[in-house]
């Protein structure tokens, strides 16, 4: 690396933001790319996001621009913060300004929809020569912006993206950890965003600790049960990305997800939930697609399907929890004592 890294970041919501600050601060070139040349232009004159971050000043280093070929080009890594549904068109707008030796990381934590895609392979199929990695963890945009100590995973097969990533992100109060399981670090932080809501919808409820650490640890157990049944190391859910990001969203009115699901048990729609909310948040579609993916493969997601009545099929809340303790007990840690042997 040159004494002076260029890095972009595509995605001007409140994680891209952060990162880019983040990165500008330690004296780094950062372009922060969105599509709205106005909003761009505004970030520029006054170096503060107003609609994301407001009130929080951004780094002179940091340069916001509409224009894709002007943030791409020459950048060492490009850290992809776009919502799922616009990630692959977003990334196929970029793939001409791209080298095949540019280090391409996603930051985005879901699902696309039909082809249950995640981000990473995404990105294989986009743009099969580049190395590319992804970063999840415990991550609240607003707590990195106040420089509050925090800890990330990067995962990649390659270790040069691994390694390039420790070096741009660490710093004083952010920490960076390595990972080889992408698959496994991407499904914690996309699979958490569900079991968020039924955390947020819960304490609205007014139900008491014990009923949130059942809920926890039983959401750690069905991602986990999940991931691995698709390809994922068990071993990483024990990690930040894993049991690490599931405590911080289903705890923190930060949490986007923890937000919607506290109202919907406040007893708003679906609908005034998420506009209310005024971002986007993941684990609603997410949801849908884990709901269906694991009737598909059998999978036994007890909070997935009850969550999935409460949220899209209007049932109620006491009636789900009666349910699902109803169920037949299982073992509750499926890797020590394997349910099929109980």
């Amino acid at each position: 690396m040159t004494d002076r890294v260029k890095v972009a970041v595509l995605g001007g919501g409140s994680f891209g933001t952060v990162l880019a600050n983040l990165i500008g601060s330690k004296g780094e070139q950062v372009y922060l790319w969105m599509r709205n040349a106005e909003r761009a232009e505004e970030i520029n004159r006054s170096h503060e996001n107003h609609r994301y971050l407001p009130g929080r000043p951004l780094s002179e280093n940091l340069t916001a621009t509409a224009d894709l070929q002007q943030a791409l080009q020459d950048a060492e890594i490009v850290f992809v913060s776009i919502p799922s549904q616009s990630f692959r068109e977003v990334i196929r707008q970029a793939k001409p300004f791209l080298r095949a030796d540019q280090i391409v990381v996603s930051t985005t934590k879901g699902i696309e929809a039909k082809s249950f895609s995640l981000m990473s392979q995404i990105l294989s199929e986009e743009l099969p020569g580049n190395p590319i990695g992804v970063i999840s963890g415990p991550n609240l945009a607003k707590e990195i912006v106040q420089q509050q100590l925090t800890a990330t995973v990067i995962a990649s097969e390659d270790e040069r993206v691994r390694t390039a990533v420790q070096q741009i992100l660490h710093c004083a109060f952010f920490r960076v950890y390595a990972s080889s399981d992408m698959y496994g670090v991407e499904l914690g932080g996309t699979l958490k965003n569900i079991y968020a809501i039924a955390s947020g919808l819960s304490a609205a409820l007014g139900m008491g600790e014990n009923t949130k650490s059942m809920l926890m640890t039983r959401s750690l157990a069905e991602m986990s049960r999940f991931a691995v049944q698709l390809g994922a190391n068990p071993m990483t859910f024990l990690g930040l990305a894993g049991v690490g990001d599931l405590i911080v969203t289903c705890s923190s009115p930060l949490s986007r997800n923890y937000r919607v699901g506290y109202a919907l048990g406040e007893g708003k729609t679906l609908e005034d939930a998420v506009e209310s909310l005024g971002e986007v948040a993941e684990g609603v579609n997410t949801l849908r697609y884990v709901k269906e993916k694991a009737d598909e493969l059998e999978i036994y997601m007890p909070l997935v399907s009850g969550l999935y009545e409460v949220v899209f099929n209007h049932a109620p809340v006491s009636q789900v929890a009666k349910m699902m303790m109803l169920n037949t007990q299982s073992s509750d840690v499926e890797f020590v004592l394997p349910r099929a042997d109980l």
